[in-house]
Order: C-alpha cells, then structure tokens, then sequence
C-alpha cells in the first residue's frame, strides 16, 4: 500500500510534506531557493568569501617567489603550477568542510521553518552551526577526504577501464570505423555512469550526516551511521541533484565567462599562453567567476539534501506525522529518568541522549505502525 502522507495547513508559509521523485525534489529545491535567494546567498557566502580571498592571496604569494611574467624557465614554472596546485586542494578543501558544517546549521533552521514557520535566516543558520562547530568540522572533514579519495580512485578506476575498452572496440571494428565510433562513445558513457553510480552509493551513506547531527542532536561518528541507514534508496536522487547542480554551475561559469574573454580579447590577453602571459588581474578576475558561481548555486545543494533527509524520514519513520504532533500538541514532555521514553522529539535540543534507530525491516509499515 502507498504511504500516507500529510500536508500540514497550520502555518501557511510551510512546506508541504510529501514524498519526493528526483525531479520533484530539485523543482522544490529551486523553488524554495528563489523565495528565499538573498538569505541563501548570505548564508552561502562567508566561507567561500574567505576561501576567494586566501586563494587570491596564494596565488599572488605565488607570483612573486617564482617571479611568474618575466618569461622564467620551464623548471621554475612547473613549481609554481605545483605550488599554486597543492594550495587550490587545501583552500578547496577547507572551503568545502567549512560550506558542509554551514549546511548542518541551514538544515536545523530548515526544519524549524516546517514545524514552526520561522524565517530562513543567516544568524539562526550560524548560531546553530557555531554551536556544534566542532563536531562539524570534525565530520565534515573525514567525510570529505574520505570521498576525495574514493573518487579519486574512481576517476582513475574508469579512465582506464575506458581507455582499455575503446581500444578493443576499435581493434575489433577496424574494417568499420563509423561503427567503431558509435560502440566506443556509448560504451564511454556507460563506463562513466558506472563510475558516477558508485561514486554515489558511498557518497549517499555520509549525506546526511549534517542534518543528522543538528537535526537529531547525534554524534559525528553515530550521525555517519544514522545517515548510512537512512540512505539506502537515494542515490538515484542525490544523483540527480549533483548532475542538476552540476551542469547549472557550469552554464552560469559560461555565462560569467563571456564577458571576461571579451575583456581578455580587448585587451589581447593570451589566454591560452600560461602564467608567463597571463597578467595577475586576469587571474584574480576568473578566480571570482568561479567562486560567484558556486556561491549562487550551492544553495540549491544546501537546499536538497535538507529535502532527501526530511523525505527518507518521511518515507520510513512516519516523520511527517511526527511533524504534525510537534506543532499541534507541542514537543513531547520529559519523562522521569527511571523510563525509557519510546518516542523522540521532531527536534531534539541539545545532545540526543537515547540513539534513535530507525526501522528498516522492508516493511511499508512506519515508525507509528500505520501504512
């Protein structure tokens, strides 16, 4: 039987709480951000900001110890692309671990908006990061350098087996080489959507450590194996959601982009010719295309995983109903301390004391026994 789902009326700015297909959840998530695009956008601005600033800052460090634009030899110049190169990692790195614990706050704020109807806001988002920060960045930290790593491997693991296969196909279609060409494109794909696939069913299992964390009050390693147990039918959807973010990203770079190679152009800059030919200020100018992208479309990122946690909790533990009781009835009273109490809060305050389980027998039956 299908789930029951419930769409609350009490307050009318709230979201409506129904299960969501991959195309639902980005319409919902572009939606949600449009209503609230300059919150978002404060909210998404201070860690890459500072990332922009201290990457600027490198690349110029750069400039001068290897004196870039005085048409210095290839040697030097391979170790200034390495020095500048092992900087992006970590100041990437770093802005990526900072933007997920920012995301950990986003989803408590988020939350509260469905229960309470408060405002999307920039200083509840950081109160609420700020007050677990620790234990964000702690997480948000391994969870990254675990992923970098694993689709490190990936991406090396499907460049080869790519590389093996177009080889044999065109081997064995020698005497067709229209043919050739046709089975080699569409066995690349396949072999990247294999990749793509496998990169995501690990990535799924940390993606709502986040929301885990601020939202259920968890620890960072108890919130990994919370996520891990509540992500185990969303990797067609979070796919869906990075590809979306994925291409729109690059279409704005595109768009961003025109009007810097008209001014490189005007002012017959080689663009193509290094860092011997290229002036700092051009540099500097497409480092600030790039960020200004990310930081207009990582919201819609932010915005739908705190979607796909509320929706798995919606679909396997009757949280919609758990929503509703939250603001009909108020939260659930204490209990004295010689009881287990067998509900949880919607929203817990502070740290979880009890770990919450969630049922994951294969059943359509939720957390409160209806279908």
């Amino acid at each position: 039987m299908p789930n029951i789902t419930l769409v609350t009326q009490r307050h009318p700015n709230s979201i409506s709480i129904v299960p969501l297909g991959a195309g639902d959840l980005i319409d919902r998530a572009v939606r949600f951000y449009r209503k609230n695009f300059k919150t978002f956008l404060f909210i998404a601005a201070p860690p890459v900001v500072v990332g922009t600033i201290v990457s600027v800052g490198w690349r110029f460090l750069a400039r001068e110890l290897f004196s870039v634009g005085t048409h210095i030899g290839p040697n030097d110049l391979f170790f200034y692309y390495l020095f500048v190169s092992l900087g992006t990692v970590v100041i990437l790195y770093t802005e990526t671990v900072a933007t997920m614990a920012v995301m950990g706050g986003a989803s408590r704020n988020f939350v509260r908006h469905l229960l309470f109807a408060e405002p999307i806001s920039f200083a509840s988002t950081y109160r609420n990061t700020w007050e677990r920060v620790g234990s964000l960045i702690f997480a948000s930290g391994v969870i990254v350098a675990v992923l970098g790593v694993f689709g490190f491997i990936i991406f090396y693991i499907v460049l080869i087996a790519a590389a093996l296969g177009i080889m044999l196909i065109a081997w064995a279609f020698s005497f067709l080489p229209s043919a050739a060409f046709i089975v080699s494109v569409a066995y690349a794909l396949v072999a990247i959507g294999g990749g793509l696939w496998l990169f995501f069913l690990v990535a799924s299992r940390f993606a709502y450590v986040p929301q885990v964390m601020l939202v259920e009050g968890r620890g960072a390693f108890s919130a990994i194996g919370r996520s891990a147990s509540l992500a185990s039918g969303s990797v067609k959807r979070l796919m869906a959601l990075f590809l979306f973010t994925f291409f729109a990203t690059y279409s704005a770079l595109a768009l961003l982009y025109v009007p810097l190679l008209w001014y490189a152009w005007v002012n017959g800059i080689d663009v193509m010719g290094g860092a011997n030919t290229m002036p700092a200020s051009f540099e500097i100018l497409s480092q600030l295309v790039g960020q200004t992208s990310f930081i207009l479309l990582s919201p819609v990122w932010t915005v739908g995983l705190c979607l796909l946690y509320v929706d798995e909790r919606v679909r396997h533990e009757g949280y919609d109903i758990e929503l509703a009781a939250t603001q009909e009835l108020g939260e659930i009273p204490d209990v004295p301390t010689d009881y287990i109490n067998p509900l949880q809060p919607a929203l817990v305050t502070g740290m979880a004391t009890e770990p919450m389980v969630a049922r994951r027998d294969g059943s359509s039956f939720t957390s409160l026994g209806l279908k």
